[in-house]
C-alpha cells in the first residue's frame, strides 16, 4: 500500500542552515526549493517545512529544539524507507500506542524532534 503525506509548515531552528539542508535531504528526502544562509524551505510530495538561523544566544536562542509530528497514511513504508537510509533503527517502529497511534520518531542536527504518526 502506497505512504500518504497529509499535512504539515513548521519553521524549525537550525545552527547551520546548509548543514541542515544537507542532512534533511540525504536522511529524509526533503528537498530544498529556497536556502539562503538565514532561512530554507523544504519540501517533499505535499509537505512543507521551513528552517531559520539562530545564534543560539541568549537574544535569539534555539529553546534546545522543536517537536514536529508528521501524520501520514500508510506509515510501514516510509519506516522502511527511514530506515534504509540510517534515519532511524529497526526497532523504532510504534504500533498501537495507548494514544492509538503507529509512530517513530527521530531528532535532527538541532535537537529537533521529528515524529511520524498514522492514526490507528
Amino acid at each position: 500500500m502506497k505512504a500518504e503525506w497529509l499535512e504539515i509548515n513548521p519553521v524549525l531552528p537550525s545552527q547551520d542552515i546548509k548543514r541542515d539542508v544537507d542532512w534533511y535531504e540525504k536522511q529524509t528526502g526533503f528537498k530544498a526549493l529556497h536556502q539562503d544562509d538565514m532561512y530554507a524551505v523544504l519540501k517533499r510530495d505535499k509537505l512543507c517545512f521551513h528552517l531559520q538561523w539562530h545564534a543560539d544566544t541568549e537574544d535569539d536562542p534555539l529553546l534546545g529544539g522543536s517537536v514536529i509530528r508528521i501524520f501520514v497514511k500508510n506509515i510501514q513504508s516510509i519506516f522502511d524507507e527511514f530506515v534504509e537510509r540510517g534515519t532511524v533503527p529497526t526497532d523504532k517502529l510504534r504500533r498501537n500506542t495507548p494514544w492509538r497511534t503507529h509512530e517513530f520518531g527521530f531528532y535532527d542536527l538541532n535537537n529537533n524532534a521529528v515524529f511520524i504518526v498514522e492514526d490507528a
